[in-house]
């Protein structure tokens, strides 16, 4: 764990370059444990994106966020490609500093979008998701996003993340329920986002405290 405590059919990506990458929520403590978020859109005005960033809204203070906003930056993965470039390292600074990541993705063609399937796969090599604590979000209408859920969590598995199941949330997110903030103010959705964050803050509480080597 970390050492303190993202062109989809429904998202929005706040590209912020002197933030390379990531929108902070500045109000959390000092020390609290660091929760990244990685939405797989790049629409603007994205529902995954505003779950993301409802999510940190209602987390802080209690935990440091980071919404991921360079998902359009990452180049395509070529294995065996030395050395990482800028923004793939910028991600994997993030990735190490985080305690858990929540990711957020709609479904495209019955799977999670090639941009973010991209973003994982730079990931294999350093091991950067091994072992870290992860949950998901889906926000699709009833019935629909299975695949993106079913596919994400096999590239989960494969890179070796533990899947905080208690976490992981499906939540009906309607483009009209987002405000000029960004933002869901719908009381459903933001109880079910508080019951995820609670879910986290309880895992990473009762998880063993990294060893000294």
């Amino acid at each position: 764990m970390g050492s303190a405590p993202g062109t989809p059919a429904s998202e929005s990506s706040v590209v912020e370059p002197e933030s390379a990458g990531t929108d902070s929520v500045p109000e959390s403590r000092p020390g609290a444990p660091r929760i990244l978020l990685i939405s797989g859109s790049t629409r603007p005005g994205s529902t995954n994106t505003a779950a993301l960033r409802t999510f940190a809204d209602i987390a802080a203070p209690a935990f440091t966020t980071e919404l991921f906003t360079g998902l359009v930056e990452i180049p395509a993965f070529v294995p065996g490609d030395q050395p990482a470039p800028p923004p793939v390292r910028a991600l994997r600074d993030r990735l190490a500093a985080a305690d858990a990541v929540v990711f957020c993705a709609p479904e495209y063609a019955g799977f999670i979008p090639g941009s973010l399937k991209n973003l994982l796969e730079w990931t294999v090599g350093g091991a950067d998701l091994h072992e870290k604590p992860v949950a998901w979000i889906s926000v699709a209408a009833p019935g629909r996003g299975e695949g993106a859920i079913t596919s994400l969590r096999t590239v989960l598995g494969y890179v070796g993340a533990v899947e905080i199941e208690s976490a992981c949330r499906r939540i009906t997110v309607l483009g009209t329920m987002v405000g000029p903030d960004e933002k869901v103010a719908d009381a459903t959705v933001r109880q079910a986002l508080a019951e995820s964050v609670a879910a986290i803050g309880a895992y990473l509480s009762a998880a063993p405290a990294p060893r000294e080597l």
